[in-house]
């Protein structure tokens, strides 16, 4: 088996190593436009110069009130374009591939004057009551994924994660707890994610694998478990999506008994085993021992790593020398002069 520090490729994607940056909205006050702003930047330009191999963007709206708060980036409009440009050309210069999250947050759109939802139900008495969208607003909906995939193509990713986890939109859909409804959308439940990935692979070269993230389980009474998470994936995959990143919850407003380390992991390896495709595994990885692990037994193909990165830019490089490998950060280049 491979390790945590040994490229990995599929497609036309090419790591130099398999330690993921995963999406973590920054909240950043000076994103109101929806544009990342010099935060954002020194963010991903700091842990792509820290040695990760892949770098996902923050969960980025489809359109305005499809974030979870005003201070969530976008890619409604062409405007978008190079402000996430400019910190995708730094990343990559640095040696690291980079992707965008794309999403709608739903009823858990906290900002939105009305928010909207597969069904209206409220997700706790703390959110607004959403409305439900139309079949006709669903099929729009899914245009508006598909610009947004475009734009992202523009701005220079070389990968796309559709966000279907964590009781955002898509997840609101594919949920029994929240979808309520009679028409085609409620009837078939993976349907509006299934087309989004469609429209995902319309507009994606056919050398770009697409990811997705989904909740494998949801902790709460009536939600799915595993096996309802690997028809999903099994769904999704044949619909267009390469790699599945398995993370869980979002849709109740309980959680697992216990969130140590590598707690999801389990779920990542049940879906890699139903699929045989590549998967990501998140939470709580930031041993580099256990990250490492998880690589060398084949539970999982990559690994996320989020706390960690938050502690520290330099993450990577340093897990690199903890497992017995070299620095990932940048060489410097040796003046051709030296000062005396």
């Amino acid at each position: 088996m491979p390790s945590l520090l040994e490229p990995f490729e599929y497609k036309g994607l090419s790591l130099k190593n398999r330690i993921v940056m995963p999406p973590m909205c920054q909240y950043s006050v000076q994103a109101k436009d929806g544009k990342p702003n010099d935060w954002h930047f020194t963010h991903y330009t700091s842990r792509a110069a820290g040695g990760a191999g892949l770098i996902i963007m923050e969960m980025t709206d489809v359109e305005p009130d499809g974030r979870i708060t005003d201070y969530d980036l976008g890619l409604w409009s062409d405007e978008h374009i190079p402000a996430f440009k400019r910190i995708i050309e730094v990343c990559q210069s640095y040696g690291a591939k980079v992707g965008i999250q794309i999403a709608h947050a739903g009823r858990k759109a906290e900002d939105a004057d009305q928010p909207v939802s597969s069904s209206a139900i409220r997700f706790s008495e703390q959110y607004k009551q959403p409305r439900e969208l139309t079949t006709d607003e669903v099929k729009a909906m899914v245009g508006k994924f598909e610009a947004a995939f475009e734009r992202a193509i523009k701005a220079g990713v070389d990968t796309i994660e559709i966000h279907g986890a964590h009781g955002y939109l898509i997840h609101q859909f594919q949920s029994p707890l929240t979808n309520k409804r009679s028409d085609v959308y409620g009837e078939d439940k993976a349907r509006f994610g299934v087309e989004i990935i469609q429209a995902a692979r319309r507009v994606m070269p056919e050398s770009m694998p697409l990811m997705m993230r989904i909740s494998a389980t949801e902790y709460t009474e009536g939600g799915y478990g595993i096996d309802y998470a690997i028809d999903l994936a099994k769904r999704y995959h044949e619909a267009g999506v390469d790699i599945i990143h398995v993370s869980s919850g979002g849709e109740g407003t309980s959680g697992p008994a216990s969130a140590g380390p590598a707690y999801q992991l389990d779920l990542a390896q049940a879906i890699k085993a139903a699929l045989n495709i590549p998967v990501i595994a998140v939470g709580r990885m930031e041993d580099p021992k256990l990250a490492d692990e998880a690589v060398r037994e084949g539970k999982a193909d990559l690994v996320a790593v989020g706390r960690g990165m938050l502690r520290s830019p330099y993450w990577a490089s340093e897990a690199s020398i903890a497992l017995g490998g070299k620095p990932l950060t940048p060489r410097p280049v040796a003046p051709a002069y030296s000062i005396r």
